[in-house]
């Protein structure tokens, strides 16, 4: 068992096509977890993350903040305490429309090779 703080985590560039957003890998094959990570991501006002898709699904659960969800030809509004499940091989982004900090864990399994 491991327990610390989220800020023990240096928080990095997400980069790859994103603006304004950090991640933290907060658990990691390297502690031991065999089938899914755990991010915390914090984007900034006007921030994105990448328009992408890939073969893994998605789980976020938004902690702070408000903005929109792109998924395929669909855009929604989300804010704290949201849900979302973005489905395998969805195009998607999410866009902080706001003028606060966005937090949000988001959930993948490993690459599956």
């Amino acid at each position: 068992m491991k327990i610390f703080h989220y800020t023990d985590i240096k928080a990095k560039d997400a980069e790859g096509g994103s603006s304004k957003l950090n991640i933290r890998w907060l658990i990691t094959k390297e502690m031991g977890a065999e089938n899914f990570a755990m991010r915390l991501f914090e984007m900034e006002a006007g921030g994105h993350s990448p328009l992408h898709s890939h073969n893994w699904e998605h789980e976020v659960f938004i902690l702070e903040g408000e903005g929109l969800v792109v998924g395929g030809e669909e855009e929604k509004k989300f804010k704290a305490g949201d849900v979302i499940f973005i489905p395998s091989n969805q195009t998607h982004q999410l866009k902080n429309n706001s003028s606060k900090t966005c937090k949000f864990l988001c959930f993948v399994p490993y690459k599956q090779e």
